[in-house]
């Protein structure tokens, strides 16, 4: 990373910061309806109060990020477009439950927060604050789905299991082509917060390669 911001008062920064923090509840936002979505087909009662529950935790995390963006100024203009938002739901409406525990929470929970605890040093107090709640809620989300992952994998006969680790790298790839292909100049976002955009990718990578050995173990 490089160094603190000068100021929030900072225009660069400001504007920065603020597309970032929209586009942070978009994310949450979307995560809340499509987990809410997925409550109905879920396999059992655990699975069906897990997701329930991360419903709860992301409106929380909505109403914490949208009543600090009043503060902060944010132009709350959508970072992520109505067809964007459309084809991301699409993506996991498609997903059987093994994919959509390793979609969600292997590449969008844990890979994403990653990426956001990345930049929560750099940020100024009042941002600092707000994303606190969801960053440690999204340790719980990971964990669950982590376990649950290792759960049903477990349950599948051996070369199932190894073909399902082996194709994770692919989903998560995907995923992130599909995400830069929407053009955010994400990682212009991130450098004017002061953030070095090839040293986040690096934490993300080294991130990744935790999360599916942990799968795996």
């Amino acid at each position: 990373m490089k160094t603190l911001p000068q100021t929030p008062s900072d225009d660069s920064y400001r504007e920065s910061m603020g597309r970032l923090l929209v586009l942070y509840t978009q994310v949450d936002r979307l995560i809340m309806e499509i987990c809410a979505e997925r409550i109905a087909s879920a396999p059992d009662l655990a699975a069906k109060l897990a997701l329930a529950k991360q419903v709860g935790d992301e409106s929380r995390h909505v109403m914490i990020q949208h009543n600090w963006m009043q503060q902060f100024g944010t132009d709350t203009t959508p970072v992520i477009s109505d067809v964007q938002e459309e084809s991301i739901r699409n993506h996991f409406q498609k997903l059987t439950w093994l994919e959509f525990l390793a979609d969600m929470y292997l590449c969008v929970e844990a890979l994403g927060s990653e990426a956001v605890e990345n930049i929560v040093p750099l940020a100024d107090p009042g941002t600092r604050e707000s994303l606190h709640v969801p960053l440690s809620d999204e340790q719980d989300h990971v964990a669950f789905g982590i376990n649950r992952l290792k759960e049903e994998l477990a349950q599948l006969p051996a070369g199932e299991r190894e073909a399902f680790l082996e194709g994770i790298p692919r989903r998560i790839e995907a995923l992130t082509d599909m995400f830069l292909d929407f053009g955010l100049e994400v990682a212009e976002l991130f450098e004017k917060v002061g953030a070095s955009y090839t040293m986040l990718c690096d934490a993300v990578r080294q991130r990744q390669d935790e999360v599916l050995q942990q799968v795996a173990a």
